[in-house]
């Protein structure tokens, strides 16, 4: 059995991108197929796969400028010849799924979201674009629209990140879906049951991250806020944080481990599809405070492992932080460590290699 990996593009080593490794673990012998590749950003094993991109690699500064190349993906990935392999998995939250298969191949599609500046991230989208954009993007998105409603069509079978993913697969593709949660690291490091006094954040400076809660909260109870990464928000970040907020930039993974080991609590301000930086920090037995949608409500146990907020505003965070100062969880940071183990990599590469094995035999 050939197959084939397909992933939107390859440009930093996150969290889709982790979850392509496993993948790749779990079918050792695929090739992976990519929009876009920066090798320099991934770890020495990585690198040692065999990854393939279209032919967007040749332009200049491909690998930074690739996201306004939105237009050009579709036809990248439809140009990408994959008749030899027998089983093709996309790693889609963009264009990828669109890729054409052979007619006895099984396509499975492991979907990170259905493309969500198309869809139910469309009008914040636009709402935080410059004055040109604003004019250019509502006849390229009805387009892209038709064309992201049809690649899903395409696809054999779906599994779904979670099932908030599964909702929206339903709602914009009209398919039915399987959940199989992302993996993260376990931490290693030994449980610290003494903690600094920090809160922390992990995450890339974009607007929808909803960072400047995060930062305007810590800031008006003048506690502790370390944060790690980095990107386009970090004037308008570093304008409004007081003495209290620290900027740590990027980070090795042993830094980042040992950040999470050490916090008292975790941040997460943003609505996201799944979220493995809250998971991460669990696996190192510290507690999250979380807004309360998205895919987060499905791997944090409220009042257990952290507590979530209900709106997206500066005073329901503050009082969610207040609320920890004051009555914490109620689960231990072994408890919460002991929780996160169902989000393992294994658990991960053996739930995806039994699906498409699976599915194998369906269409055989």
């Amino acid at each position: 059995m050939k197959t084939a990996i397909v992933h939107d593009w390859l440009v930093t080593y996150a969290g889709a991108d982790r979850v392509v490794d496993q993948i790749h673990q779990a079918f050792p012998d695929a090739v992976i197929y990519t929009l876009v590749y920066d090798k320099s950003k991934f770890p020495p094993h990585f690198q040692a796969y065999d990854v393939r991109t279209t032919y967007l690699q040749k332009l200049p500064f491909s690998t930074k400028l690739y996201k306004n190349m939105l237009t050009l993906m579709p036809g990248a990935f439809e140009r990408l010849d994959l008749t030899e392999y027998d089983l093709v998995i996309s790693s889609s939250s963009c264009c990828s799924k669109g890729v054409i298969t052979r007619p006895d191949a099984v396509h499975v599609c492991y979907c990170h979201t259905p493309t969500r500046y198309l869809w139910d991230f469309y009008y914040t989208y636009v709402n935080n674009s410059n004055w040109l954009k604003r004019k250019l993007i509502p006849p390229m998105i009805h387009k892209m629209r038709i064309w992201d409603r049809l690649a899903a069509d395409r696809v054999d079978y779906f599994i779904a990140n979670s099932k908030y993913i599964a909702q929206r697969i339903s709602k914009y593709y009209r398919r039915d879906s399987a959940v199989i949660y992302p993996c993260v690291h376990i931490n290693e490091h030994t449980i610290e049951q003494h903690p600094d006094d920090y809160y922390l954040l992990v995450s890339r400076f974009t607007y929808y991250k909803r960072i400047d809660l995060a930062v305007a909260a810590c800031a008006k109870l003048g506690v502790k806020l370390k944060i790690i990464g980095g990107g386009e928000e970090e004037k308008k970040l570093r304008a409004i944080a007081g003495p209290t907020i620290e900027f740590l930039g990027k980070q090795s993974d042993e830094e980042v481990k040992h950040a999470y080991s050490h916090a008292k609590a975790f941040l997460f301000p943003g609505e996201e599809d799944f979220g493995i930086t809250p998971v991460e920090a669990m696996s190192a037995g510290c507690p999250v405070l979380a807004y309360g949608k998205g895919g987060v409500t499905e791997t944090v146990l409220a009042e257990k492992t952290g507590l979530f907020f209900g709106e997206q505003t500066v005073e329901s965070l503050v009082e969610c932080i207040q609320r920890f100062e004051q009555s914490g969880v109620a689960y231990s940071r072994e408890q919460i460590r002991t929780h996160s183990l169902q989000f393992s990599e294994e658990r991960f590469r053996e739930e995806i290699r039994a699906f498409c094995e699976s599915a194998m035999s369906k269409e055989a």
